[in-house]
């Protein structure tokens, strides 16, 4: 029988870009699987054979261009630090060429000192403005996230989930769409990093209660694995009755289901 499990994850084992319990779980998944273990071991080969191919030799006019390109780089940050730098060169090449223009730019300093006189003497109301500006971009990045979760592409999807690290304060809406994406997304790397995102919301009790509803909707044996690492790490006695559920599929993992015992007995 075809394995079904994601592929991708032999390339996230290979390069270390996997979470302590995605190793873990994909682990106990290559101890039963001889499928998987193969394409791991052919994988490993072609990226040894990789690491053999030698490194071609630098080019003699490397460090030509390489300086050439550092100038450049310079040139343009110190762009980025003064981007007034243009405006007021083309200012005084007004004062030198139209002298008529000294009172316009005797004024536009007047008016600028005046700006920032009063910016200086009002800080409540420039703090409001950038609480307002700051709470624009928080909604930004939710928006952000809800978008990504719907993209058809699963790496899209992951980087979707991986917005909840910018965002400071969730809400509802937020977490009832990270249970959304653990309990019915088709990948199982998307539902892992989802499940590993709501582990930083289990102060809240409906990500707690959420979490434990999700185990009898799991049917992949890496995310009933991590499930149980969150549910002991917790020790979230309510996950027990859950556990126990699951215990009574006849076709559960035996990997699965002797570590889903041995989980009951430490939560309890």
């Amino acid at each position: 029988m075809k394995c079904e499990n994601d592929k991708e994850q032999i390339t996230l084992w290979i390069n270390n870009e996997m979470t302590e319990t995605q190793r873990a779980a994909f682990g106990i998944h290559l101890n039963e699987c001889a499928e998987c273990r193969q394409e791991l071991k052919a994988a490993q080969q072609v990226w040894n054979l990789m690491g053999e191919i030698p490194a071609p030799p630098a080019p003699v006019d490397m460090p030509v261009h390489f300086q050439a390109m550092l100038e450049s780089y310079k040139e343009s940050q110190t762009e980025k630090k003064n981007p007034f730098a243009g405006i007021i060169e083309k200012i005084r090449g007004l004062w030198t060429i139209q002298p008529a223009m000294q009172m316009a730019y005797s004024i536009m300093l007047l008016v600028v000192g005046l700006g920032v006189g009063y910016l200086v003497n009002h800080q409540s109301a420039g703090k409001q403005q950038v609480d307002a500006l700051s709470a624009q971009v928080h909604e930004m990045k939710e928006m952000m996230m809800f978008s990504l979760l719907e993209n058809p592409s699963a790496s899209e999807r992951i980087r979707g989930v991986s917005y909840t690290n910018e965002i400071k304060s969730t809400n509802k809406q937020v977490t009832d769409a990270l249970l959304a994406t653990l309990n019915n997304d088709p990948n199982v790397n998307v539902r892992l990093v989802t499940l590993d995102a709501l582990t930083k919301f289990t102060s809240d009790p409906a990500v707690r209660e959420g979490l434990i509803q999700s185990i009898g909707q799991q049917e992949s044996p890496l995310v009933q694995s991590a499930l149980a690492d969150v549910m002991l790490k917790l020790q979230e006695k309510r996950s027990v009755k859950s556990f126990r559920k699951l215990l009574e599929q006849k076709d559960l993992d035996n990997s699965i289901r002797s570590k889903i015992e041995k989980t009951i007995t430490a939560i309890i």
